[in-house]
C-alpha cells in the first residue's frame, strides 16, 4: 500500500484534520500535503511513523508482551506510593474537580456531546445554563458529576460493585433524561458501528447478575480483568442509552478499589478506543484496549500528581 493511501486512511479512521495530523507526524501542512497527494515520499524515520500509525489506527498494532507489562508494572509501582488514592482525590479540591471535569466531558464528548471543556467546567461548577446548548447535554454533564460523587462515596474497604449500584448509577445518569432510567432495555439493540451482536433483552438479568459475580473476581493481573469486564459489559448493553458512559464509571470503580487513579479516556481517542474495544470482543485478545487502558490510567496519574 502506498504512503499516500495510508494517510488517507489514518485521517479517515481516526478523524483527525489534516492539520492536527501533521502536527502529530511533526511536519508542517504543505509537507503532509505533499505525502498525501503522491507529490513527494517521506524520509525513512517518517515513514516508519507513518507505518506505526497505521496499524495503531487499523487495530494491526501489536503490541510486545514485555512493552505491555512494563506499563502496568510502572502503573502498580506507581499506586504503591500512594496509600489511599480515593482520600487523596476526595481530600484535594482541585484534585477532585479536576478529575470530574476531565470525566465528564470526556465521556458525554464520547457520546457526542457538544459541549466545550469550559462549557462543561460553567456547568459543573458555577451553576451556569449556557441558552446556546441543548438542555439535555447540559443535564447530562450535571447527571455525570452527581454519578461520580455517588460512586466516590460507595467505595470503602471491601467494596463490592452490584447489580443495585449499576443500576442506581443508571437511574443518576439518565434522571430527567429518560423514563427508563435505572431500568434495564426491554427491546433488541445494535450497537452503531459495531457489528457484535448484544444480548436477548430477556436474559439481561441473568448475564448481569453473572457479571456481578465476575466483576468482583480479585485477579492478579488488575488491567486486563478490567478491560474483559468492559469489553463484556458493553458486548451484554443492558440499557436502552447510557451504556458507554457506565461501563466507563465502572472502569473507574474497579480502578480506585484497587488504589488506581480513574482512567482518563480522552474523546480524541474515540476512534481508537471503539476500535480496540470491538478487536476485544471479536477475538476475544484484550491486548491493545489494556495497553490503551494504561495509557487512559496514566493520564489519571498526571491528575493526581499535579
Amino acid at each position: 500500500m502506498k504512503i499516500s493511501e495510508k494517510l488517507k486512511l489514518i485521517k479517515q479512521i481516526s478523524g483527525l484534520t489534516q492539520e492536527k495530523l501533521s502536527v502529530k507526524l511533526g511536519v508542517s501542512f504543505a509537507t503532509l500535503n505533499s505525502w498525501i497527494n503522491d507529490k513527494s515520499i517521506p524520509r525513512k524515520k517518517k515513514s516508519e511513523l507513518i507505518d506505526n500509525l497505521y496499524k495503531k489506527y487499523t487495530g494491526q498494532k501489536i503490541i510486545p508482551d514485555d512493552i505491555l507489562k512494563a506499563k502496568k508494572e510502572t502503573i502498580y509501582n506507581k499506586s504503591k506510593k500512594h496509600k489511599n488514592i480515593l482520600k487523596e482525590i476526595i481530600s484535594r479540591k482541585d484534585i477532585y474537580d479536576q478529575f470530574v471535569l476531565s470525566l465528564t466531558y470526556n465521556t458525554n464528548s464520547i457520546e457526542g456531546s457538544t459541549l466545550t471543556e469550559n462549557e462543561t467546567a460553567d456547568i459543573l461548577f458555577g451553576n451556569i445554563s449556557l441558552k446556546n446548548k441543548s438542555l439535555v447535554e447540559q443535564i447530562e454533564a450535571k447527571n455525570h458529576q452527581t454519578a461520580l460523587q455517588f460512586l466516590f462515596k460507595q467505595i470503602k474497604p471491601n467494596f463490592k460493585i452490584t447489580e443495585e449500584l449499576i443500576l442506581k448509577l443508571h437511574g443518576i445518569l439518565m434522571n430527567s433524561i429518560r423514563d427508563d432510567a435505572g431500568m434495564y432495555r426491554s427491546h433488541g439493540v445494535r450497537i452503531v458501528g459495531a457489528n457484535i451482536p448484544t444480548a436477548n433483552y430477556l436474559k439481561l438479568p441473568k448475564l448481569m447478575k453473572e457479571l456481578e459475580k465476575n466483576i468482583n473476581k480479585r485477579e492478579k493481573d488488575i488491567i486486563r480483568h478490567i478491560s474483559e469486564i468492559h469489553s463484556r459489559f458493553e458486548q451484554i448493553h443492558p440499557f436502552s442509552d447510557g451504556n458507554g458512559r457506565i461501563g466507563r464509571l465502572l472502569i473507574i470503580a474497579m480502578l480506585l478499589r484497587s488504589n488506581l487513579p480513574p482512567a482518563v479516556i480522552k474523546q480524541e481517542d474515540k476512534r481508537l478506543y471503539y476500535r480496540y474495544l470491538n478487536k476485544s470482543q471479536q477475538s476475544g485478545d484484550s491486548s491493545l484496549l489494556e495497553d490503551f487502558l494504561c495509557d487512559a490510567i496514566f493520564e489519571g496519574f498526571n491528575i493526581l500528581e499535579s
